[in-house]
């Protein structure tokens, strides 16, 4: 019986990870958060003598961590906690797992970017990020770097699943408005959280250590995700497209930051389903779980 330590375990891509792996009778889920709940152990990452202490009594195979301080805006008053959940907190799990031989999974994010160039970008082109949320995330993969060998860091973006997000976001405003405003020059890729964990899973069963892209395969602006989602739903909401400098927002945003999933590739014979066949499945998801709300009075 092998045993993964999932951090986070209540975020998008913890969930599915548990969803996925719910169904294996030789894997048993560690699952850690900073609150306590059903099947959770409250952990907090940024403490190192806790993380060593939870590691050394478990003993898991590997480690996921999901956790991370993922609001872009609030990291540029709140760096401190940033660093600390972003970069502390993997150093910390990094540590942990080197002294106790566990793999680690690392979830970065496409900030590491600048998001100045107009193409795809591979895991061989220079990080250089502009945002708090960025930096601190990038000071995490170094962290892993430096203190895992066994360790695996996959980067990804515009990630969706079961919790807050932006389709969440989209079907709100179309039931309050005929109409919304979504930014038109910022590209990247919608990438499912059930399609990570796919590929969490398949890369946590190799040897094949490194740096990794995972998203859904093609790209598109926001507005155009907005109105996939819109159609999907079958609701005439318009959709204005409107500049990022129109919309406003305290930190910067990577305006082309579409991953190149270069090394799954070359390397593996993993692929990401098309970020329109994934959503398109999602919203299938979304519409029972509607439903069942609606039969069920609430």
């Amino acid at each position: 019986m092998k045993k993964i330590m999932i951090t986070g375990c209540n975020g998008q891509l913890g969930r599915a990870l548990n969803q996925l792996y719910e169904k294996e009778q030789n894997i048993t889920l560690i699952n850690t958060d900073v609150f306590q709940g059903e099947n959770i152990t409250p952990l907090d990452i940024t403490d190192v003598d806790k993380v060593l202490s939870f590691v050394r009594e478990m003993k898991p195979d590997a480690i996921i961590n999901c956790a991370a301080h993922t609001n872009v805006d609030k990291c540029e008053t709140d760096a401190d906690n940033a660093y600390k959940i972003n970069a502390i907190g993997p150093r910390n799990l990094s540590i942990a797992a080197t002294e106790t031989g566990a793999k680690l999974m690392h979830v970065s994010t496409d900030y590491v970017f600048p998001g100045t160039e107009n193409r795809a970008l591979t895991e061989f082109d220079a990080a250089g990020p502009t945002s708090m949320y960025g930096k601190t995330k990038l000071a995490g993969e170094n962290f892993v770097k430096q203190f895992n060998d066994r360790h695996f860091i996959i980067r990804t973006a515009w990630l969706y699943g079961d919790g807050k997000n932006f389709v969440k976001t989209m079907l709100r405003l179309a039931e309050e408005h005929r109409e919304v405003s979504v930014v038109k020059d910022q590209f990247g890729t919608p990438t499912s959280a059930a399609e990570l964990a796919k590929a969490i899973k398949y890369l946590l069963s190799t040897e094949n250590y490194g740096l990794f892209h995972g998203t859904c395969e093609g790209s598109c602006c926001w507005a155009d995700f907005a109105a996939e989602i819109f159609r999907l739903a079958k609701k005439d909401t318009k959709v204005n497209y409107i500049t990022t400098e129109e919309f406003g927002s305290p930190a910067k945003r990577p305006a082309y930051s579409i991953l190149d999933n270069y090394m799954l590739r070359l390397t593996t014979d993993f692929t990401f389903a098309s970020w329109q066949d994934a959503i398109a499945e999602y919203m299938k998801g979304a519409e029972a779980e509607t439903e069942h709300m609606r039969m069920c009075g609430r």
